[in-house]
């Protein structure tokens, strides 16, 4: 009885599962490129997420007052967040935030999106050395992209076709992937 339990799979006639409005704003939001895991809301009306970007790691937004934070500081190692401390860093700032709500974000189209992609890659060039990119460095920026892995892959390998001397794009020995290096632009 539980194989079958475990097995069965969806037909046809069945309806495909349809997200739950939020009860604190009444709609339904799903970023794309994002999964949202926990949400928090206070007294005021503020909401703060606990999302991750296909990674084991998480990030806080708060859509109040602006909060975001993607690393604890207060741990010597593994800073990034697993769910489990970023819902405890969520709750504590949802009990103490006193902003007042603001609306989700509105999707931006493909030029805002490029363009906002654009200016985080020649931002991180303008550090003191040559350093590898991750996708998983854009991880905080992604309600504000709201674009998936692949729309992002795909727009960093034009940007480096276009500006080889602010980023590269070499096929990875490892994965069908990419690997990215943000270089340092000269003064």
């Amino acid at each position: 009885m539980a194989s079958t339990l475990f097995s069965r799979t969806r037909t046809r006639t069945e309806p495909e599962v349809i997200t739950e409005p939020w009860p604190e704003i009444g709609e339904t939001w799903k970023p794309e490129g994002v999964t949202v895991a926990e949400r928090y809301a206070n007294l005021v009306g503020t909401v703060v997420l606990v999302y991750n970007a296909d990674s084991c790691y998480h990030v806080i937004a708060c859509l109040g007052c602006h909060y975001l934070a993607s690393t604890d500081n207060n741990r010597s190692y593994d800073t990034r967040y697993g769910l489990k401390d970023a819902s405890k860093a969520a709750n504590e700032h949802a009990s103490i935030c006193r902003a007042l709500p603001r609306d989700i974000p509105a999707r931006p189209d493909e030029h805002a999106a490029r363009a906002r992609l654009h200016t985080w890659v020649v931002a991180m060039s303008r550090r003191d050395e040559d350093r590898r990119l991750h996708l998983s460095d854009f991880d905080s920026g992604r309600l504000i992209l709201q674009r998936t892995n692949e729309w992002i892959e795909t727009e960093l390998r034009s940007f480096a076709a276009g500006r080889p001397d602010v980023l590269t794009a070499t096929p990875s020995e490892y994965s069908p992937s990419f690997d990215y290096k943000v270089l340092r632009l000269a003064s």
